[in-house]
């Protein structure tokens, strides 16, 4: 029997669109856990280019690697930098 090869599933690989990742940080969002969201605000930084985004926001890389990971604790002021940078806004709704 051959041994099927597997690879992590990496969602910054399918984030083509700004209405991807808009949707994708919106079900984060939705989902109200923040280690979700920094991590998929993580995921939405790599698929743009985080040497990109850390350029834009002034921030280091690495710090923004580690900031916006599922370990990570990013500072209110970090998360919209990165939201600014990558063209996403927040909204407050009535729910």
């Amino acid at each position: 029997m051959r041994k099927t090869k597997t690879r992590l599933w990496d969602p910054a690989e399918h984030l083509e669109t700004e209405e991807d990742m808009a949707a994708y940080l919106e079900a984060a969002l939705e989902d109200g856990d923040p280690v979700l969201v920094a991590a998929a605000l993580g995921d939405i930084a790599r698929a743009k280019g985080m040497t990109q985004i850390a350029r834009e926001t002034g921030l280091g890389r690495e710090s923004l690697y580690k900031a916006l990971s599922a370990e990570g604790n990013p500072e209110f002021a970090t998360v919209l930098k990165v939201l600014r940078s990558l063209g996403l806004r927040l909204h407050a709704t009535v729910g």
